[in-house]
């Protein structure tokens, strides 16, 4: 829904993945093998993608200052199964948060999101107010209020609904 480019580094990954649910319509693009395998999801794995995204959206709702969309396990306790490392690089010394195992998804996930903890970028990843597109963006305006995926669209809407809520 959004006109806006891709969220820097990692974030990219989350973005895409609390973007495969378009709320309005309901169409959910894992649904399809092409959608999981963007994002090397197995049928198996199917359930505990879509917990991950709904618990991605509730927090990145939370960034935004808004309420959970739904009762969703916390980001925190699925994160809790994704071991991570410390890579130092031999050559220049820089280190870097590093999934023990690069395949599922949620490793990948969790090192996005240390990635941009450390990045200051993590809250800066938030969801769209509107309650019918909740879609993940990244917020690079100046203050970081930014509060719609689109202003063009969840804005106007919003906007629109105020003025007309005045009795104008």
């Amino acid at each position: 829904m959004s006109e806006r480019s891709a969220a820097p580094g990692g974030l990219a990954l989350i973005e895409s993945l609390v973007n495969t649910l378009d709320i309005e319509t309901g169409a959910d693009s894992l649904d399809t093998p092409e959608g999981r395998a963007r994002f090397g999801i197995t049928e198996a794995g199917l359930d505990g993608a879509r917990d991950l995204r709904e618990s991605l959206r509730a927090a990145l709702l939370a960034h935004a200052g808004h309420p959970p969309h739904r009762a969703v396990t916390e980001l925190s306790a699925l994160l809790a199964r994704a071991p991570l490392y410390v890579a130092v690089d031999a050559e220049d010394g820089s280190a870097r948060l590093t999934p023990a195992d690069p395949g599922p998804l949620l490793s990948r996930v969790a090192a996005a999101v240390a990635e941009a903890l450390v990045a200051g970028t993590w809250t800066r990843l938030k969801a769209c107010e509107a309650e019918t597109c909740h879609w993940a963006y990244y917020d690079r305006s100046p203050a970081g209020r930014g509060r719609w995926c689109s202003m063009q669209v969840c804005g106007a809407r919003a906007k629109m609904r105020r003025y007309r809520a005045k009795g104008a």
